[in-house]
C-alpha cells in the first residue's frame, strides 16, 4: 500500500476510534482493544494519548471543549446552557501529529561561542517596563533584547541602516566657518553734537542789521548773519590799521591780528581791513560752518553781551542714530561693526554706517544700552528726531568652529549635539555656544573642526537616547 493510502487509512481509523469512543462512553459500553491502530499509524501519540485519559494535563491552557463532547469549543472559560463549565484541554492533553516537542521547564538557553549575553528584554512600545526572561505586550509584541556591552553607555544610540534611511537621519562635518549675525532694533536720528556751532559775541556790541535767516534754513560757511558795531572791536582794528602802516608788525598771525581774531572776528575780515588800511564802521559776522539754523536770538538793534548766544548752526553733513539694545544682546556688539539704517519715510533708502560707541549705561525701566551709529548724510535726507530700524551686524569675522542650527538640540537646561560614530551609533555631546548666527552657530567646547554630527532628524536619536538611559536606569534599579 502506499504512503498516501496508509495516511488515508490512518485518519480513517483515528477518527472511528473516537467516534466510537464518544458512543461507548455514553453508553457504558467497553472498548475493544486498539493497539492494532499502532502499526497502521505509525505514531505513538494516539497510544500516549488514549493511556493519559485519566491524567491531569500539562502545559498551558489550549481552549475549552464541551462537557458532553460536543463539537463546540471557545478560546476563553465559558457554560453550557444548563449552567456547567466548558473543560479546559491543556497542551500536552490536545492531539498533535507534530514531532515531540520539549516541555518549557526543560528548554535551556545554549550560547554559542563568541555570542553575546543578554541582559535583559525592553518594552518594544518604548514603556518604562523590562522583563529578565522574553515576553510579550499586551499587544502581541515581543520584547527587544538587550545584549551584553549596548548598555555601557546608556545615552548612545544605536540605528539600523533602514531605519537611518526612512527617519531621515543626515550628518555633517563639522568645519571653520565666520559666524555673524543681524541685531534689529529701533533708533531714532540725532544730529552729531561735536558739528553744532554756537554764535555769541565777545565783547560788548551794537546790532545793526540780521540777514533774511531763520530756524530751518541752511546756510554756507563765510554767509553774512548780522552786521554789528563795537567800540572795542573798533579800538583793535585802529591799532592793527597803525601796526601795518608803521612797518613794525610781522604778518605772522600776532599782535593786533591775533586780538582782533580773540574777538571773534573771520580771517576774511583781518584780511579786509589789511588791505584796506582802514577799519570798517559796521562789521559783518560770518556763519563758521555750512549747515542747518537751529536757532536764531539775534534780532536788529538789539545789544549784545558777551556770550550772549544769537544762532546756533548744526552740521548734518554725517548725523547719529542711537539705538536701544537689549541688555542680554550686549555681548555682541563691537565698535566699528557695520550696520545698515532705514526709515519708515525713505522706503528703498538704506544709509550703511558704523557703531561708534557703545554707552556705558543701562536704563533702568528698559533694561537697555544705548548704542551710537555715526553715517553720511550728503543728501540732508536724515532729519533730527526720525524713527529708525537698524540692522547692526554682530560678532567678530574670524572663523571658528561653528555647526548648522539645526544640529544643537536646547532642553533649557543642556544644549547638545549628536556625534556620528560609525556604524549606525551615535552619541549625544554637551556643547557651549557662542555666537548665534542667521544659519549657524559658534560652538566654543566640546567639538572641534572634523568631527561628524547629525544635522537632521537629531530629535529622534534624543528621544531614544533618553529612552536608553531611562529604561538602563530601570534595570539597574531591578538588580540585585
Amino acid at each position: 500500500m502506499s504512503n498516501a493510502g496508509r495516511t488515508g487509512l490512518t485518519l480513517v481509523a483515528i477518527l472511528a476510534a473516537g467516534a466510537g469512543g464518544l458512543w461507548a462512553g455514553q453508553r457504558g459500553v467497553a472498548l475493544p482493544d486498539l493497539s492494532w491502530l499502532r502499526s497502521i499509524a505509525g505514531v505513538e501519540s494516539v497510544a500516549a494519548a488514549a493511556a493519559n485519559a485519566d491524567t491531569v494535563g500539562s502545559g498551558p491552557i489550549i481552549y475549552y471543549r464541551d462537557p458532553d463532547g460536543r463539537p463546540t469549543y471557545s478560546g476563553t472559560p465559558r457554560k453550557t446552557t444548563d449552567g456547567r463549565d466548558f473543560v479546559a484541554v491543556r497542551q500536552s492533553e490536545d492531539v498533535s501529529f507534530d514531532a515531540a516537542k520539549p516541555k518549557p521547564d526543560e528548554v535551556t538557553s545554549v550560547s554559542t561561542p563568541g555570542e553575546k549575553k543578554i541582559l535583559y528584554y525592553r518594552n518594544p512600545m518604548g514603556l518604562p517596563d523590562t522583563s529578565p526572561t522574553p515576553k510579550k505586550d499586551s499587544m502581541g509584541m515581543d520584547y527587544i533584547p538587550v545584549y551584553e556591552g549596548e548598555d555601557q553607555d546608556s545615552s548612545t544610540v544605536k540605528v539600523s541602516p533602514g531605519k537611518l534611511q526612512r527617519t531621515g537621519v543626515r550628518t555633517a562635518e563639522v568645519g571653520l566657518a565666520a559666524v555673524n549675525s543681524s541685531i534689529r532694533v529701533p533708533g531714532t536720528v540725532v544730529i552729531d553734537e561735536r558739528h553744532i556751532s554756537v554764535v555769541t559775541m565777545r565783547a560788548d556790541a551794537f546790532v545793526e542789521d540780521v540777514a533774511d535767516v531763520t530756524t530751518g534754513d541752511r546756510v554756507s560757511k563765510g554767509q553774512s548773519l548780522f552786521r554789528f558795531f563795537s567800540k572795542e572791536i573798533a579800538a583793535a582794528g585802529a591799532e592793527f590799521v597803525t601796526e601795518q602802516r608803521s612797518g613794525h608788525s610781522v604778518d605772522n598771525g600776532t599782535g593786533g591780528a591775533l586780538k582782533l581774531a580773540n574777538l571773534g572776528l573771520s580771517k576774511q575780515v583781518i584780511d579786509t581791513i589789511r588791505k584796506d588800511m582802514k577799519v570798517p564802521t559796521r562789521i559783518s559776522y560770518d556763519a563758521p560752518t555750512d549747515g542747518v539754523v537751529m536757532e536764531r536770538a539775534a534780532t536788529a538793534g538789539m545789544m549784545a553781551k558777551p556770550g550772549d548766544l544769537l544762532f546756533r548752526i548744526a552740521d548734518t553733513s554725517r548725523m547719529w542714530v542711537v539705538a536701544d539694545v537689549p541688555e542680554h544682546q550686549l555681548d555682541s556688539m563691537r565698535a566699528g561693526a557695520a550696520a545698515s539704517v532705514t526709515v519708515r519715510s525713505l522706503p528703498g533708502k538704506v544709509f550703511k554706517g558704523t557703531v561708534a560707541l557703545i554707552y556705558p549705561q543701562i536704563q533702568e525701566q528698559t533694561r537697555t544700552a544705548k548704542v551710537r551709529i555715526e553715517l553720511p548724510n550728503p543728501d540732508g535726507l536724515l532729519l533730527a528726531n526720525m524713527y529708525a530700524d537698524v540692522a547692526i551686524n554682530a560678532g567678530e569675522n574670524k572663523p571658528v568652529v561653528a555647526v548648522p542650527n539645526s544640529a544643537i538640540i536646547d532642553t533649557g537646561e543642556r544644549r547638545i549635539v549628536f556625534l556620528d560614530r560609525g556604524e549606525g551609533r551615535f552619541e549625544p555631546r554637551d556643547v557651549k555656544l557662542g555666537m548665534r548666527g542667521r544659519d549657524e552657530t559658534e560652538v566654543t567646547e566640546g567639538l572641534e573642526a572634523g568631527d561628524r554630527i547629525v544635522v537632521a532628524a537629531n530629535f529622534l536619536l534624543d528621544a531614544e537616547s533618553n529612552l536608553n538611559s531611562a529604561l538602563n536606569a530601570l534595570a539597574g534599579e531591578d538588580k540585585p
